[in-house]
């Protein structure tokens, strides 16, 4: 009996734990299809599929080495890669190991025909990867155009309502303490000394560090600006100190 190992994948895009059961579940069901035993999984959860940066991936190549099985299962060929060029060097890597890869929902002959089709279905993986790439910086800067909040951590000093950034008073006051202490020539150790000595906490209840308190001071928001996209917006974070 042909053993085999099952890799799944799931991307941060909306998709969660269900995914990865649902890709298991599909390959199980083909696995006991065709004869084959399932002997161990690989699974990489959040994990964008346009590069190998994977640990259970890069964990099942170096497996593959051990000759403990014979194929790799994938729900479908982009679970393995979006990228033509890890596709392939990683499925060299597999075959000089005595390893293929199997999709569970596509049927692959192994025909010069079959190679041509894997070919294609790899190169739509990849195109839609790069368009939903676009799509996703195209609808982050028409948010700035219109001056919302697109994600990410926000600083000290500020809050989100309704993807509108807002000032945060009774923070953007120490944020003004920080940057006068600065200005009068206190070192960052000793307004950090400061923070911890008034009981102030970073959002994360932390004490704050020399690290964090130059992040602060270096920071184009406190100032109403931020960059990307190669401009300048001065429309999404309200200014609490002066240029």
């Amino acid at each position: 009996m042909n053993k085999a190992v099952i890799y799944a994948r799931y991307s941060s895009d909306s998709q969660t734990e269900q995914s990865i059961e649902g890709q298991m579940r599909v390959c199980k069901e083909y696995a006991e299809r065709e004869n084959i035993k399932i002997v161990d999984t690989y699974i990489d959860r959040a994990m964008t599929g346009t590069n190998d940066h994977r640990p259970d991936f890069q964990r099942m190549l170096r497996d593959s080495k051990k000759k403990g099985f014979d194929y790799v299962l994938v729900y479908k060929f982009d679970r393995f890669a979006r990228s033509r060029h890890d596709s392939a060097v990683n499925k060299a890597i597999l075959n000089r190991n005595g390893v293929k890869v199997i999709s569970a929902t596509e049927q692959i002959s192994d025909t010069p025909e079959g190679i041509i089709l894997e070919g294609m279905l790899e190169s739509f993986a990849e195109y839609y990867s790069a368009e939903l790439s676009q799509k996703v910086k195209r609808g982050r800067k028409e948010s700035r155009i219109k001056g919302l909040y697109v994600g990410g951590r926000v600083p000290f000093g500020y809050m989100v309502e309704d993807k509108i950034v807002k000032i945060n008073e009774k923070q953007a006051d120490i944020v003004r303490q920080v940057y006068n202490d600065y200005i009068s020539g206190m070192r960052l150790k000793d307004i950090a000394t400061k923070l911890k000595k008034q009981g102030i906490k970073t959002n994360n209840g932390n004490d704050w560090t020399i690290n964090q308190i130059s992040r602060m001071l270096r920071s184009s928001y406190y100032c109403g600006k931020v960059y990307a996209d190669n401009t300048v917006y001065t429309n999404i974070y309200p200014p609490i100190i002066s240029e």
